[in-house]
Parts: C-alpha cells; sequence; structure tokens
C-alpha cells in the first residue's frame, strides 16, 4: 500500500510498535469517518494471539482523531456467532472504547466470516446503531482480521456490502485464506488486502492503515467546496462528480440536465429474480440518474413505482423538492420479491403516477412526461395495450433491461426509435455504462451525441427544413418526368413518321 506516514519512518520503527501507532495520532485528524473493526475470535486464535490483537486494537485507537463528528469506531467479533463488542453510537471518548477492548473475552469456536460481513452491513453499519445517514456521504470502513478460512461463504455477501458504500480491508494472520480475503476486500486488492505471517507483525498493517487515513485528512480540514465528493490526494485535493455528469470548470460543481422541466417517473422490477443484493444495486443506479437531474419543484420532478406481482407507489411526483430527499428515499425502498406484472405497472403509471393528483403538472403546461422501466426479465402479464397507451398519452418511454430481459418487450415499451430508447446490460455489475446512454438521451445537447443535432421531426424549423428538402425533391422529379414525357413524345413521331 502507498500512504503518506505521519512521522519519520526511522524514528517509528526505533519505538515498539504500540507507541508507533500512538504517534501517528496528533498529526492525522481522520474525520468524519464511520469505521467498524471485525475480529475474528474463532478458537484457532490462541490466547496470546488474541491479547496480540487486543493490543493492536488499542493502539490503532490511540492515532485516530476519534469523536461525534469525526471518527465513529464499532467493534464486533464473530466466531460460530457474532457479537457487538460496542456500536457506532457508544462512546465518544478514546478511553471508554479500551476499557470495553480490555474486558472483551473471546468466542472460541468456529469461524462464519460472511456471518460477520453481514452483520456489520445490516446491523453495525445502521442509522439506529450510530452511522451517519447516506445523504452526509461519511465514508464507512469495515476492518476484517481473520486468521483462517471461512467456514461460510463470503464472497456474495461482500459484494452486497461494497454495494451499498463500504469500504473493506481484509487482514489475514498465518493461516488465513488469500482467495477468502481478495474475495471481501474492495478494489484495488493490492491496498486492501494484507497478509500478514504473525499477530506480532499485525502493526505494520496498522502503520499503513493509518498512513491512508492520513491522506484522507485534507478535505476534512479545509474549506474544499465540492459539490459531490472531494478526494485528498498527498498535499492537495480534487472534486469528483458522480458517474455520467462531468466536473465544471470552477472544479467544484457538476453539470446537470439542462432540460429541467420533466416529470419523470421511474417503474422498478422488484421481482424475486432481481434477488435482494441485485435490487441495492439497482437502488444505486437509480440514484446515480437522479444526480445528473435538476430537482426541484419548477425543475425535474421524480416519482418512483416498484412492481413484482403487485404494483406500489414509493413516493409520487409531488413529493420531494430536492436531489437529496429523492435519493434518501430511493435508498429506503425496500425490495418486494414475488413476480414480474410489467403490464400492471404500465397501467398504474399511465392512470395514477402522471396525474395532478400525484404532482404531475397540468397538461396546459406542457411539461414533458418521462417513463423509465427497469426490468431484468419477461412479464408474467401482457405489456402490448398499456406499453401503447403510455405513448398515445405523451408519455415518452425508455425500457432499460438486464440480465434476461427480453429485447422485443423492451422495444414494445420504448418510444421510437428504439436506439435511443432502450438499454441493455448483461448483469447488474455492468449496468453503470448504461448511464451515459440515458444522459445522452434525455440531455442530448450534453450526452455521448454532442456535435450531432438531435431534433424532433415535429419542430418548428425541422418541419420547415423537411418541407424544403421535400419540394426540392418534388420539383426535381417533375423536371424528370417533363424530359421523360419529351423524349416519349419524339420518339412516337418518329414511329410515325417511319410508317
Amino acid at each position: 500500500m502507498r500512504g503518506l506516514l505521519c512521522w519519520p519512518v526511522l524514528l517509528l520503527l526505533l519505538q515498539p510498535w504500540e507507541t508507533q501507532l500512538q504517534l501517528t495520532g496528533p498529526r492525522c485528524h481522520t474525520g468524519p469517518l464511520d469505521l467498524v473493526f471485525v475480529i475474528d475470535s474463532s478458537r484457532s486464535v490462541r490466547p496470546f494471539e488474541f491479547e496480540t490483537m487486543r493490543q493492536f486494537l488499542m493502539g490503532l485507537l490511540r492515532g485516530l482523531n476519534v469523536g461525534p463528528n469525526a471518527t465513529r469506531v464499532g467493534v464486533i467479533q464473530y466466531s460460530s456467532q457474532v457479537q457487538s463488542v460496542f456500536p457506532l453510537r457508544a462512546f465518544s471518548r478514546r478511553e471508554d472504547m479500551e476499557r470495553a477492548i480490555r474486558d472483551l473475552v473471546p468466542l472460541a469456536q468456529g469461524t462464519m466470516t460472511g456471518l460477520a460481513i453481514q452483520y456489520a452491513m445490516n446491523v453495525a453499519f445502521s442509522v439506529a446503531e450510530g452511522a451517519r445517514p447516506p445523504e452526509e456521504r461519511v465514508p464507512r470502513v469495515a476492518v476484517i482480521v481473520t486468521d483462517g478460512r471461512p467456514q461460510d461463504r463470503v464472497a456474495e455477501v461482500a459484494a452486497q456490502a461494497r454495494a451499498r458504500g463500504i469500504e473493506i480491508y481484509a487482514v489475514g494472520v498465518q493461516r488465513a485464506d488469500v482467495g477468502s480475503l481478495r474475495a471481501m476486500a474492495s478494489p484495488p486488492l493490492d491496498e486492501h488486502v494484507f497478509l500478514v505471517e504473525s499477530f506480532d507483525l499485525i502493526q505494520e498493517f496498522g502503520l499503513q492503515f493509518q498512513s491512508r487515513l492520513c491522506v484522507r485528512d485534507l478535505c476534512n480540514g479545509v474549506d474544499h467546496g465540492c459539490e459531490f465528493q472531494c478526494v485528498s490526494e498527498g498535499l492537495s485535493y480534487r472534486c469528483l462528480c458522480p458517474e455520467g455528469r462531468q466536473l465544471q470548470a470552477d472544479g467544484k460543481s457538476c453539470n446537470r440536465c439542462r432540460e429541467g422541466h420533466v416529470d419523470l417517473v421511474l417503474l422498478v422490477d422488484g421481482s424475486k429474480s432481481v434477488r435482494p443484493q441485485n435490487f441495492e444495486l439497482v437502488k444505486r443506479f437509480v440514484n446515480q440518474i437522479v444526480d445528473f437531474l435538476d430537482v426541484s419543484p419548477e425543475g425535474t420532478r421524480v416519482g418512483l413505482v416498484q412492481f413484482s406481482s403487485r404494483v406500489r407507489t414509493e413516493f409520487p411526483l409531488g413529493r420531494y423538492g430536492t436531489a437529496a430527499e429523492v435519493k434518501q428515499a430511493v435508498l429506503a425502498v425496500e425490495y418486494m420479491e414475488r413476480g414480474t406484472m410489467t403490464g400492471l405497472a404500465l397501467r398504474h403509471m399511465v392512470e395514477h403516477s402522471f396525474s395532478e393528483a400525484q404532482g404531475a403538472r397540468p397538461r396546459a403546461l406542457n411539461v414533458p412526461r418521462v417513463g423509465l422501466v427497469f426490468t431484468d426479465g419477461r412479464s408474467q402479464d401482457d405489456i402490448s395495450v398499456w406499453a401503447a397507451r403510455a405513448k398515445e398519452e405523451g408519455i415518452v418511454m425508455y425500457a432499460v433491461g438486464v440480465g434476461k430481459a427480453v429485447e422485443a418487450e423492451l422495444r414494445e415499451i420504448a418510444s421510437e426509435p428504439a436506439e435511443l430508447h432502450v438499454s441493455y446490460a448483461p448483469d447488474f455489475g455492468t449496468m453503470t455504462h448504461l448511464l451515459e446512454n440515458l444522459r445522452g438521451s434525455i440531455c442530448p445537447e450534453e450526452g455521448i451525441s454532442a456535435g450531432t443535432e438531435l431534433r424532433s421531426p415535429c419542430e418548428c424549423e425541422s418541419l420547415v427544413e423537411f418541407q424544403g428538402r421535400t419540394l426540392g425533391a418534388l420539383e426535381s422529379l417533375t423536371l424528370n418526368l417533363a424530359q421523360l414525357t419529351a423524349r416519349l413524345e419524339d420518339l412516337e413521331n418518329q414511329l410515325a413518321n417511319q410508317k
């Protein structure tokens, strides 16, 4: 791992390892951060090794800027079961954390690492346990320390945790399985996977981990003004924008769709074929769409409908007036499971979602109405009637398919031309590439087709241009016909003279 150490390396090497970790503290202000340690206390961890790990934790704590508005720390231990040592909300003082760690008694059973990651994702990083809400964008970091091979599956649950924004460091000691460590950790793996020969050497990870936190500090120590995300880079920082949006000339703000007045309803497939972990990816994808929209009561209004064997309005067009409110509501949506009644969802959208009662603006205002259907499979009911009805009602329809989605159905749902209104990804993990396509369609003046003017044939200028081209072609055709007629007459005269 590459990182900036806070004190000269030579001085660090001359100190006992616990003192080394303490010395980095005053120079590294690591907040805000939600940090959870996931500690293996299975029977394979011998008593003196567990004691070394205990000292490692306390030494690392002394190098953190701990506090309610800085770094919040939680600790869980696991074997065949999972036990919360203390949650993120429990302590704001380092001394109280150290006392709880000193009182820690190992569980000394099996090694259910997947179960521990599941607990960390669903419980330890919940707002109820003290994690800050997602809209605050406080980094969530899990450090998993283990000495053996997991007795359960870790790859899928770790992928779910990473999809929810949890950054995972996997630290293996002695007998740890490298393949499992790599399956758990966040990319890039060379910065998130550590394998040390013994518990005595675990302090090496502590030093490098703290160096990473030192690098994080700059964004929290200056008024960076980044609209979306600030990233520290050594002694400087830069601003980032969500995928599909570009950084503006000021280096801080992100561009948005300038076609501001839109009523957008998203129909999201919540059928059982999607699966819970993929549904979380779908929610992230929806929020990435929201990121490039100018959400406001006067600009873009967003509504969300989930469908399976039934249809549920998660929130209507008129409920939320900012992108942050919409994104928070999306993250709170609960997965429905069961069947895939896409036709029923289209009917609900046409009859209810674009009504003024649910926040759509009156037709007299000519605000574009846009529907986006997200599905991963074949509909169990007929879609043709309500897909056609939606377009008859003037709703511009987009269809996004993943995995086993049926192309013919996507094309039937979508408006013409299909190449602008149908998108497809082979799996949920690769669907983020669709964002630029959607952006280019919803905001054509900013998208991938920049430089190529996309105009409706019904627009006045386009209609005049079309009429001009058509009249020109008719004139040319008339001239050609006149010339042909003259030649025929000439031939007829020649034949008559020969007789």
